[in-house]
Formats: C-alpha cells, sequence, structure tokens
C-alpha cells in the first residue's frame, strides 16, 4: 500500500517583476487629482517638507539647475537607490503597468478635499417644529418615532401599525392624530404615506381641496399617471382642456418633498482650465489661481551652501526631503503642461463646438489626443478625469468631449452627445398637439444625414428622460 510522505522542499526560481516606485504612485495621484484635493495635497506637502515654500507675488519658482555646486542636491544622484528614482516618471507611469508590491508597504499618502458645512437635514427641521408645540412627554415620544420613520424624499417609511408596536402602551388613534400634525410641517407635504398623499397634502396647503386637480388626484391618480386626458374628461363631463390645465397644475407640485433637505455635501466644482477666444481664435489657459504655487525654500540654499555641516543620517535626511521637493515642482509642472496639450487638442478638434454648439460635437476618444500628444490613454483618462473648463458655452468636464459618434453622409461624424442634443431641439420645436414619434424624430435626423436607428433614438430618449410621443401629447 503506498503512503504520502509531507515536506518541506526548497529551489529557486527566476521570474520578471516590474515593481512601481512610490513616486510613480504619486505621480499617478497627482494626475488624477482634481483641483480641490490638488489644493489640500499641496497645503500637506508645505506642511510637511520644510525645503518647499510658496511663490509670492512678482517671485519665479527657482530652478533645480541654479542648484550651487557641491551642493546636497549633487550628492543626492549618488546613491543608486535615488538614481532609480530620478527615471523619467512620465514614461513608466503613463503604462498601464502591473505594480508589483502592495500599494500599502509605500505609506499613507490619503489627501483630503475641504469639506463644506452640512447644511440642516430633513429630521432637523421636522424636530425644530415638533419642539415648537406644546406637547407632552408621551405626544413627544410619538412624533419622534414618526420623524425617525420619515426616509429621505419624505415619506413615511413603515406602516403605522408597526410604530404602534414600537411604542409602548400607545393606540393607533393617537399615532393617526400625531401624523396629521406632522403633516402640517414643512416642507409641505412631508410624511405621506406614497405620492398620491403627498399631492393631496401640497394642494390642501394650497387651499385647493375642491379644485379639480384634488379630485383627480383624490379619485383618478391611475388616468392622471397615465395621462388619459379623454378618459378624464368623460368622467367629469368637461373638456379635455379642463383636464389639461389641472394636471399642469398638478405637475408643479413636488412629488418628493424631503429632497430639498437632503443631506449631500454640496459639490464645488473650480474649473482647471479656462477656454476664451481672443480677437477670433480660442485660447486655453489654466484656471488654477487658487492653487498654491510652489519653489524651493530660501532654507534650502543656506543648507546646501554649507555641506559640511551634515553627516549620516541627517544627510541622508536632508538629502531625501530636498529630493521630494524638487520632484513634487516638477511633477506639477508636468500635470500642467499635459493638461494643456490635452486641452488644445481637444479644442483644435471640436472647433465647430465652441463655434455652433452641442449639435456639432464630433467624436472623440482617449486614443485619438493619446496619438496627438504622444502619450499613452491612461494618462489622457488621468488626466481628464474629475476635471472641468469652464468654456464660452459654460462650464463641463473634460470627460463630456468625448464620446462614440455616427457617420454624417458627405460631412464629418456626429457624436453620440450631438445626436442627444438634435433629438432635444427636435422635441422641444415639436407640435405638442401632434408630437414627434422615434420613427419620425429617425427620418428627421437621417434626412439631415445622420445613419441612425429607430431603436437607438428610442434608447437616447428614454435616457434623457423624455417620454414617449403619446405621453407628451397635450390637448
Amino acid at each position: 500500500m503506498a503512503s504520502g510522505r509531507a515536506g518541506l522542499t526548497a529551489g529557486l526560481h527566476l521570474r520578471q517583476e516590474q515593481k512601481a516606485q512610490p513616486r510613480l504612485y504619486q505621480a499617478m495621484d497627482l494626475l488624477h487629482m482634481p483641483l480641490l484635493d490638488l489644493q489640500s495635497h499641496l497645503r500637506e506637502a508645505l506642511v510637511d517638507n520644510p525645503f518647499l515654500d510658496l511663490v509670492e507675488p512678482g517671485d519665479e519658482p527657482d530652478d533645480p539647475a541654479d542648484d550651487p555646486p557641491g551642493s546636497l542636491a549633487d550628492d543626492a544622484g549618488d546613491d543608486p537607490g535615488e538614481e532609480a528614482e530620478e527615471v523619467d516618471w512620465e514614461d513608466l507611469l503613463l503604462d498601464d503597468f502591473d505594480a508589483g508590491g502592495r500599494r500599502e508597504e509605500y505609506g499613507d499618502r490619503e489627501y483630503y478635499a475641504p469639506t463644506a458645512v452640512a447644511a440642516q437635514t430633513l429630521w432637523d427641521h421636522l424636530h425644530e417644529q415638533l419642539n415648537l408645540l406644546r406637547l407632552g412627554e408621551r405626544q413627544l415620544r410619538i412624533g419622534e418615532e414618526i420623524i425617525g420613520n420619515v426616509d429621505r424624499d419624505g415619506f413615511l417609511s413603515c406602516p403605522l401599525d408597526r410604530i404602534v408596536e414600537a411604542l409602548d402602551r400607545v393606540s393607533r388613534a393617537e399615532v393617526e392624530e400625531m401624523l396629521a400634525r406632522i403633516q402640517s410641517f414643512e416642507p409641505s407635504g412631508v410624511a405621506a404615506r406614497d405620492v398620491r398623499e403627498t399631492l393631496l397634502l401640497q394642494l390642501r396647503d394650497r387651499g385647493r381641496e375642491e379644485s379639480l386637480a384634488h379630485r383627480i388626484v383624490e379619485g383618478h391618480f391611475d388616468d392622471l399617471a397615465h395621462r388619459r386626458w379623454p378618459e378624464l374628461a368623460e368622467a367629469y363631463g368637461i373638456e379635455p382642456r379642463e383636464v389639461q390645465a389641472a394636471a399642469d397644475e398638478i405637475a408643479k407640485l413636488d412629488p418628493k418633498p424631503g429632497l430639498r433637505y437632503a443631506d449631500a455635501s454640496e459639490s464645488y466644482v473650480i474649473p482647471d482650465l479656462s477656454v476664451e477666444r481672443v480677437e477670433g481664435r480660442y485660447r486655453v489657459s489654466h484656471a488654477d489661481t487658487s492653487l498654491p504655487r510652489l519653489k524651493l525654500s530660501t532654507v534650502y540654499q543656506d543648507v546646501a551652501a554649507d555641506r559640511g555641516r551634515f553627516e549620516g543620517e541627517s544627510r541622508a535626511f536632508i538629502s531625501e526631503r530636498l529630493n521630494s521637493a524638487r520632484w513634487l515642482i516638477q511633477a506639477i509642472e508636468q500635470r500642467r503642461q499635459t493638461m494643456l496639450k490635452v486641452m488644445d487638442f481637444i479644442v483644435e478638434r471640436q472647433h465647430d463646438f465652441f463655434e455652433k454648439g452641442v449639435e456639432h460635437l464630433r467624436p472623440l476618444t482617449l486614443r485619438d489626443v493619446a496619438r496627438h500628444i504622444e502619450m499613452h490613454e491612461s494618462t489622457v483618462s488621468r488626466v481628464t478625469n474629475g476635471k472641468y473648463v469652464q468654456t464660452p458655452r459654460g462650464l463641463y468636464p473634460l470627460k463630456f468631449f468625448f464620446s462614440g459618434g455616427y457617420s454624417m453622409r458627405g460631412r464629418e461624424d456626429l457624436s453620440s452627445e450631438g445626436v442627444r442634443a438634435r433629438i432635444r431641439k427636435l422635441v422641444a420645436e415639436e407640435d405638442p398637439t401632434a408630437p414627434l414619434s422615434d420613427h419620425e424624430i429617425t427620418a428627421r435626423l437621417q434626412d439631415a444625414g445622420v445613419r441612425i436607428a429607430r431603436r437607438t433614438v428610442a434608447k437616447y430618449r428614454d435616457r434623457m428622460g423624455i417620454l414617449s410621443a403619446r405621453l407628451r401629447r397635450r390637448v
């Protein structure tokens, strides 16, 4: 009978592994950071590295080539490890290499964007109003339980019976009475159990309880949701135009009243780039005036001039910090120049957009830009991700200018966004009593030279939130 024996064996194996250096990860982070994140990162660098200083108005950043002879900067390249870090980070970084090792081993380099002070939440607002009422402890407890079950849209998210069960020795009548009081709070329509009830509450608060709009919501909500104007007109013995007018009144109400108090952090968008029309031409420039501009500190010059004062670990520490400062200044400048190259090509390629609008946006891919500026696609992706540009036509994310497209007969191709813009325009200009069907929109686009299928038009229309022709029809 054969038996197996467990044991340990040792062997030698050769394999190639490309391992990323810490500074390459830092460079990737710098390319990817939006402006607010970069501001925070540079402020942290200023605190952490004494060899970095702010450029004052009228100053120019120090040129690292001006280092005094025999300075610590000269010695920094003597060590083979340091020399490895002086590799052209652009060439390596812009390849999608597989980084050997774990990113965590290079230390914590998190950066945080400044956050705005949170606005008052829906629940804070409701509790404030509850505390203004003269309530006993029992009623206050019921009110707090109800408010605690209101979701971010402003609806009561659980049945009343569950609230009764959660409270000790409380009757359903008491819960219903307190719910009615909370439903009188601001925002109008809050604590409703469904959309129909929130619309009825809002109409009540406006003194429209006897109106046609109130009767339609109360008695024929399903017909209203499906825009069955003739059926509603017949049910109430009135003209379809009167039903349409009541539906227009209902459409002005808020189906999710709690969202106006949604506890979402305010998103501040600061453009990284600016495009201006100057003497008939479009000029690209940086819009990062709020970004700290860095230079080598004067402390560095004093230290570099007296190299004999430092030895051993002190000398190595100073060399590392000095190298880090010089590298960061160079990396930020490289980031700026790369962004300018990318945006210059976008402006050149999308000239018709800047002249005529979204309908003339051309197809553009990351590969097109990468090939033109002679960089890797991953570089272009990092440079454009989360970045914004201020243009004469408004503020746009750089990713807006990238999309696939459709061929045009006898003309340059049209981007997907350009096609969507043309669909929006056709719908905006249609006769509301005879709205265009998807087939008719497709035919008009094809007449204009856009080769597109009807199902694609329907898909774009749905994604843009445009209703079908039947639901857009007005009487």
